[in-house]
């Protein structure tokens, strides 16, 4: 049996589906579907059960046997909105949750895989995992880095494989529930639809117009690292997953823009870009660089390529229009 927490949402839903690929459908999903319409991310996936994340986390507690039998957890679950300040409730949600979860799979000998974020970073301008680069600039990232150093702080105490993943820049199926949230390009490819133009910040922090550069990670090649690991079991460790080389917002716009420019008629659309002056409340408070030290990923034997921006990108335009 394994286990998807958050997997009605964007990562989790994608493994799950890359599991039915690959013929599993011994799974049980776990969220919280509050907001219904995330159903449509799973709608498509064979699975053995869905437990709300309460429900669950209350059976881990009463060890009443729900974990029986579980091969591996992937923790995707999680409060991901970065503009969230209940300290509180993102707390625990992200770290208690997440410690509990944590010690059954310790207790039960379970694979427990689980999703940290490259906002541990926050202010710095290195992304490597050590402490002395770590500088979460929100509490969803306070969050998710507490919860590393929890696991940093027992790592010698591990008796079954516990690997987190410092996910940068996702994008790819399934995010369309995530709103503001959602990736660039999904709100490129919905401008171009609208009115033919793709909308980018104007220049800031010493980056031309549209040139602030991020990690960009097509979703795909996230699942591959989460199922790599768990075939690799003596591999433990906190790891940052993006492609080691960023690519700059422009580069993901010229990418909507070629599809759509590629297609027949009358699908085809002749796309461009415009500018918008870079908003104040963002001066100070934005990153304009990210990119992923891949070294530790890469010493401990992940050796795929990862896509480029224009793979990516048309892999996902031809999922999200079809």
């Amino acid at each position: 049996m394994i286990i998807v927490t958050g997997g009605a949402g964007f990562i989790g839903s994608n493994i799950v589906k890359t599991l039915n690929e690959q013929g599993r459908k011994d799974i049980i999903v776990v969220d919280d579907l509050s907001d219904g319409k995330q159903f449509y991310n799973i709608s498509d996936c064979d699975i053995a059960d869905y437990l709300d994340k309460d429900d669950f986390l209350q059976r881990v507690k009463n060890d009443d046997g729900i974990l029986d039998n579980v091969e591996v957890i992937f923790h995707e679950g999680a409060c991901s909105s970065t503009t969230e300040w209940d300290g509180k409730f993102m707390m625990e949600n992200n770290y208690e949750y997440s410690k509990v979860l944590l010690h059954a799979c310790q207790a039960k000998g379970i694979a427990f895989l689980y999703a940290s974020s490259a906002s541990v970073y926050g202010g710095s301008d290195v992304f490597k995992e050590e402490r002395s680069h770590e500088k979460p600039l929100n509490v969803y990232g306070y969050s998710k880095w507490q919860f590393d150093q929890y696991v940093r702080s027992i790592q010698h105490t591990l008796t079954s494989q516990v690997v987190g993943f410092r996910y940068f820049n996702v994008y790819g199926p399934r995010e369309q529930h995530k709103g503001s949230m959602s990736s660039v390009a999904f709100h490129f490819n919905n401008q171009l639809k609208d009115n033919g133009i793709c909308k980018l910040f104007g220049g800031s922090g010493g980056y031309g117009d549209g040139e602030q550069r991020r990690d960009f990670v097509f979703v795909a090649d996230v699942v591959k690292v989460n199922l790599w690991f768990w075939k690799n079991p003596d591999k433990s460790g906190i790891f940052n997953l993006g492609t080691g080389q960023c690519q700059s917002f422009n580069d993901v716009a010229d990418a909507v823009i070629k599809w759509h420019g590629e297609r027949p008629e009358p699908q085809k659309i002749h796309g461009k870009k415009e500018y918008m002056p870079f908003p104040d409340h963002l001066k100070g408070a934005y990153q304009s660089f990210t990119e992923a030290d891949i070294s530790a990923l890469r010493a401990a034997g992940y050796s795929d390529a990862f896509a480029t921006v224009e793979q990516g990108v048309f892999s996902y335009m031809d999922w999200l229009n079809g």
